[in-house]
């Protein structure tokens, strides 16, 4: 697994770390496990904390060639939001929230709620595809 480049503070997974144990509940066990199957299923990710603001500690952020998904926190749910997610076959039917757009899909994960991990790490996989086909796909400028 690879960081983003940032030389300035903890390290991304380091944040990612503190965020999930700051959470101390549900979350923080739901967003650890759903982190795992990342990992797992794509071990050259690379994690990331964005949007960090005065008022909030940022979003865990997974890439590879591009976004794979963010994890965020609320709290009735672990919203998992996939940046290309209507480009993506769902044929487990994970995808339960932000349905209506063109470019994003999300898992919302609620309190004692399982996600089936094959399934989870397919879809993971189908996103670095996606990102990966698409980097190739861009046309090349003339010089």
């Amino acid at each position: 697994m690879k960081e983003s480049d940032s030389n300035e503070g903890p390290s991304a997974s380091e944040q990612i770390d503190k965020r999930i144990a700051e959470l101390g509940d549900w979350r923080g066990a739901t967003l650890s496990r759903m982190r795992t199957l990342i990992r797992e299923a794509v071990p050259h990710v690379v994690e990331d904390v964005k949007w960090v603001k005065k008022t909030s500690p940022g979003t865990p952020t997974w890439s590879h060639d591009g976004i794979i998904c963010t994890g965020e926190t609320y709290k009735s749910v672990v919203k998992l939001t996939f940046a290309k997610g209507a480009s993506l076959n769902d044929p487990a039917k994970l995808f339960n929230s932000s349905l209506e757009g063109n470019t994003r899909r999300a898992i919302d994960i609620h309190e004692g709620e399982k996600v089936d991990a094959g399934a989870f790490k397919a879809l993971i996989r189908a996103a670095v595809a996606l990102n990966a086909s698409a980097g190739k796909a861009r046309p090349r400028r003339a010089k």
